[in-house]
């Protein structure tokens, strides 16, 4: 197991891992496919300014983390929302763990305060993972979303960091 910062050549694995969710899941709220020309572009515009990494086994990527921006506003800069997707035959292997283990030390090492992931409300695999490294529920809004004939509830977790 490699984990790496991630490059353009991933485009396509961590749109092939992410578009499996978007279209079989409720991880994400998204519901159309990305492009992997979208996928480049979310790709170019977090890691040129935040940490991304990707797990790559025998060559192949297995998935993926990253943190981007919470709010857009100023006073939130210290604070970042994090992003992790596994592909789904290589869950529950302690891939999704690692990655987010780099991601929380990058996250401290340039000194960000916070960081905070929005899950699923019936997520319990994420949820497990989240609270595993530390991180403590801090929100919970009922009934914000709606995919695959489902009303969702979103959990907000929050890890904190570094003292300012």
């Amino acid at each position: 197991m490699i984990i790496r910062q991630v490059n353009l050549s991933d485009a396509k694995a961590i749109t092939d891992i992410y578009n499996h969710y978007i279209l079989n899941s409720v991880a994400s709220f998204e519901t159309e496919a990305l492009s992997h020309e979208t996928m480049e572009k979310r790709i170019i515009e977090i890691s040129s300014n935040f940490p991304y990494y990707v797990c790559e086994i025998d060559g192949n990527i297995v998935g993926y983390c990253y943190a981007h921006p919470w709010k857009e506003r100023a006073a939130y800069k210290y604070t970042l929302e994090t992003t992790v997707y596994i592909a789904p035959n290589q869950t529950h292997k302690g891939i999704g763990k690692t990655l987010m283990e780099t991601l929380i030390n990058s996250c401290k090492e340039q000194k960000f305060h916070s960081i905070i992931a929005c899950i699923t409300g019936n997520n319990k695999a994420s949820i497990a993972l989240h609270e595993k490294l530390g991180f403590k529920k801090v929100s919970h809004f009922e009934q914000v979303g709606y995919k695959h004939n489902q009303i969702l509830d979103v959990v907000d977790y929050q890890l904190l960091l570094n003292t300012l």
